[in-house]
């Protein structure tokens, strides 16, 4: 499937306000082809992976945000993309799990203020914060999910390298530098900038994330 990143979330969100009327549902359907059950939250520990430093990106108001901004007790789930990309199971993927884990969120009020999805682009050419902006509408959050990118590649390069997020720039055959190879990686960092897991394409399971969240925020 190929088309824009925006284009093909519309198609998902409209098939599924066309299923069920009005409200439109979560767009990460059930995954009835998961291959375990997450364990119960609180029955494991996550220690610490590694640790990641505070970066200072720009807002979907154009204003300086920090990448974390994290306050005791919190966690967040850090997410890299791009509006082009072209591939359903790339960044679409992504967002749609996390348009699911937005909503579940929402609905817990205990974990309401704990947990925090940020989504940053690592293509400032063209994902400017209008742009970004625009993704925040369409995907129309009920939590504290916020939308960030940067002025410029040096400070992209910096924020991926520190999370060791892999992002290849190809050129097209006209010349132009516009498409991304990246590998889907989602990062939960807790209050202190430690990551505590890192979730991949195989690991794409808004169930998974969620009881991490309530393991860290018991």
């Amino acid at each position: 499937m190929r088309g824009s990143l925006p284009a093909l979330l519309c198609l998902v969100l409209a098939a599924q306000a066309g299923a069920h009327g009005d409200e439109v549902p979560p767009v990460a359907p059930e995954r009835s082809d998961a291959l375990f059950e997450p364990p119960a939250p609180g029955s494991y520990e996550l220690p610490p992976i590694r640790r990641v430093s505070e970066h200072q990106m720009v807002s979907v108001k154009n204003l300086p945000a920090p990448l974390l901004g994290l306050e005791e007790g919190q966690v967040a789930i850090i997410s890299f993309i791009y509006r082009n990309c072209a591939d359903a199971n790339g960044c679409p993927a992504v967002l749609s799990l996390l348009r699911r884990l937005d909503r579940e969120l929402a609905r817990d009020e205990k974990l309401a203020g704990r947990a925090r999805l940020v989504t940053a682009s690592f293509d400032p050419a063209r994902d400017t914060a209008e742009k970004m902006d625009e993704l925040r509408g369409l995907l129309k959050p009920r939590g504290d999910w916020r939308f960030l990118t940067t002025h410029n590649e040096v400070q992209v390069e910096q924020v991926l390298g520190d999370f060791d997020q892999d992002v290849l720039l190809l050129a097209t055959e006209d010349g132009e530098a516009s498409v991304f190879a990246h590998l889907v990686k989602l990062f939960l960092v807790d209050d202190r900038g430690y990551v505590r897991n890192i979730y991949s394409s195989s690991l794409l399971d808004w169930r998974l994330v969620l009881n991490d969240i309530r393991t860290l925020t018991r």
